[in-house]
């Protein structure tokens, strides 16, 4: 064997070099572009076209000899039921390619599952992988469960700020990282920390580019055919120059798919946080109330706050100095009104969007694993588990040592609570069910995302009447409204933007008030209806108002209808009066309490970014009002109220 001197070393390792750079990656040729497609928006629906549009993009991808991988970039589905992300996951399935998915807000805000199912079918709501020296991230968008804005759920949040930095990423979430997403700004800053130099999207069912104040992204159009175009989905192509090229396929009238000339090119490169925050971590680009609004209504002061390290999407029971919650991420705890400690945690194996009913020692809830539960409420000791056939996602109200809650098995049930055991069972109910009765002696009244409200016999559960949305679509289900009852009639504030008014005895409406969504209270009196518009209003009206039968409340028989500051809002929480305040939850982490007399706005206060969870209210013996509240980022705060 020849052997070369010293001097010739150097020479030979320069004329070498390409052979010592190191190792490819496994399965990888060293320098080769990374090329997917992105197929996004597929509102995969039973007997729609959606179908056939994406099975026509499967096949055209499975034609392709050059993908890496495809991505789906939330909005599989059109209403998140089981059966539709099962369907949609088998469809996927017929991929040649490794596939990864992210939930978009169809998927989570309609889950019959309460999100569980997403998981359960695909193993994952994040992901993380890399390949020719790009690593590739995804997670859900929110919101879980509840009309409101977008929300990176507080989970997902968490798993940013663990992932290691300094590495050249691609974000996807379906969500355009903008104001569309209510912590858009913490987002964002966390994807500059770790790397991320392009963010992929969906929602907006059109190819567009962006830029989240220097981050560049794009969005993808959906798969489905329209008047306009016909079924389609987008080719990446990301050199490891870090230069990217996004062209569309869409199908033809030929048959084939076409491959259009690309819509966007860019040179990925780092991007820096340039962005100012003020001392409460808000950037200049925040659109809404800020925390200094706080400053101007000084009678409202907290007296601590807690952060949860998950989303919580539900509201309080309580007794006396403690309370009791639950989080999505399937735990329930015990805190002191006091000061804030946590006294137990107890873990359950499925999301928990029920607000807990206490029943003396019996703290009961449903869980989206398929049980109710009810715990000993001192010492977080299992007393009972009562299996439904899926997920428990309604909260349950207690009356007379019974216990009224729906799921998503198209049962309502009534249960013994001292043991659990079934009283009755109302098993015709169409959709599932996510609200929390109301129940007297005389009647069960709930509604359901099958486009019903159902009335039955409290004691027997047996049928007194259903009423049905004018508009038949299950978009506009009276399904998240927690109804309420006066003056014999049930008030119900319904999607389409009216608040109804039955007949309690027999279903029949009686008129309707426009404006609302879901969200509706009444006074501690019973006397007046309170409800807001989408849009910056906020009105009440006499729960005995006399209006002809089968019209509407004209706007001058109303008690008060004033603006609100509030803005666009679509939060369904219930509003709650008193002591005089209209006390009312927003979907961006405000609550503003308004006059019951006139309407007049008395305060606001900000509390956190998110939708405001049913709040828990009362009055002290010196007149201070005390409110106890948490936001869907996980927020719970004690306020202390001085008139």
């Amino acid at each position: 064997m020849r052997r070369f001197s010293a001097p010739l070393l150097p020479l030979l390792l320069l004329l070498l070099w390409p052979v010592f750079k190191g190792p490819a990656r496994a399965g990888e040729a060293e320098g080769e572009p990374v090329r997917f497609a992105f197929i996004t928006d597929n509102h995969f629906s039973f007997d729609s076209p959606s179908i056939k549009a994406l099975r026509q993009c499967i096949a055209d991808i499975n034609s392709l000899d050059t993908l890496d991988f495809v991505l789906f970039g939330g909005d599989i589905t059109d209403f998140g039921t089981d059966a539709e992300l099962r369907a949609v996951k088998s469809m996927m399935d017929s991929l040649k390619y490794k596939y990864y998915v992210v939930a978009g807000n169809h998927d989570a805000k309609w889950s019959e599952s309460g999100c569980n199912t997403f998981k359960e079918v695909f193993g994952y709501e994040h992901y993380e992988f890399e390949l020719k020296g790009w690593r590739f991230l995804g997670c859900n968008c929110g919101p879980d469960m509840r009309m409101a804005p977008a929300l990176i759920p507080r989970e997902s949040m968490e798993w940013l700020k663990g992932l290691e930095g300094g590495k050249r990423s691609i974000f996807v979430n379906h969500y355009p990282q903008d104001t569309s997403v209510l912590n858009y700004f913490d987002v964002t800053r966390e994807l500059k920390r770790i790397g991320v130099q392009l963010e992929i999207g969906g929602h907006w069912h059109r190819n567009h580019s962006l830029s989240y104040d220097g981050l560049p992204a794009v969005l993808g159009r959906s798969s489905m055919a329209d008047s306009r175009k016909p079924a389609g989905y987008n080719i990446f192509v990301i050199g490891d120059d870090g230069r990217v090229s996004i062209s569309e396929r869409r199908a033809s009238e030929e048959g084939p798919f076409v491959q259009l000339a690309p819509w966007y090119s860019n040179e990925l490169r780092p991007v820096a946080d340039t962005v100012s925050y003020d001392a409460d971590g808000l950037p200049a680009s925040f659109p809404w109330l800020r925390y200094s609004v706080n400053e101007e209504y000084p009678q409202v002061r907290e007296v601590w706050r807690l952060q949860e390290s998950a989303n919580i999407v539900a509201g309080f029971a309580r007794l006396g100095n403690w309370a009791w919650y639950t989080t999505a991420s399937g735990e329930v705890t015990m805190i002191n009104i006091s000061n804030g400690s946590k006294l137990w945690t107890k873990a359950f194996p499925g999301k928990i969007f029920s607000t807990p009913a206490l029943g003396g020692r019996y703290l009961v809830f449903g869980c989206a694993d398929g049980y109710i539960y009810s715990l000993d409420a001192f010492s977080g000791e299992t007393l009972w588990a009562h299996r439904a056939g899926r997920s428990v996602l309604g909260s349950p109200a207690i009356l007379d040592g019974k216990v009224f809650v729906g799921a998503s098995d198209g049962c309502f049930r009534c249960l013994d609570l001292y043991t659990g055991s079934e009283v009755w069972n109302f098993d015709k109910v169409e959709g599932f069910i996510e609200c929390r009765a109301f129940v007297d002696e005389s009647q069960v009244v709930f509604g359901s995302w099958g486009n019903k409200l159902y009335s039955l016999d409290t004691k027997t559960g047996a049928l007194q009447w259903t009423w049905v949305c004018e508009r038949e679509s299950r978009m506009f289900s009276p399904a998240a409204v927690w109804p309420v009852k006066a003056a014999g009639r049930v008030f119900i504030a319904v999607p389409d933007r009216r608040v109804y008014v039955l007949d309690a005895a027999t279903g029949k409406q009686l008129f309707y008030v426009v404006g609302g969504r879901e969200a509706i209270g009444l006074s501690s009196d019973g006397s007046r209806v309170y409800a807001k518009t989408m849009y910056h209003h906020s009105y009440a009206f006499r729960s005995d108002v006399a209006v002809p039968e089968d019209t509407f409340l004209p706007l001058e028989a109303l008690c008060w209808n004033v603006e609100n500051g509030a803005g666009y809002e679509i939060g369904p929480t219930p509003i709650v009066e008193i002591d005089g305040m209209v006390i009312t939850p927003t979907d961006k982490g405000n609550i503003f309490a308004l006059s019951d007399t006139d309407g007049s706005l008395l305060w606001y206060h900000k509390l956190s970014l998110a939708l405001v969870n049913p709040v828990e209210a009362w009055s002290a013996p010196d007149g201070k009002v005390f409110l106890l509240a948490s936001t869907m980022d996980g927020v719970i705060s004690l306020m202390e109220i001085e008139k």
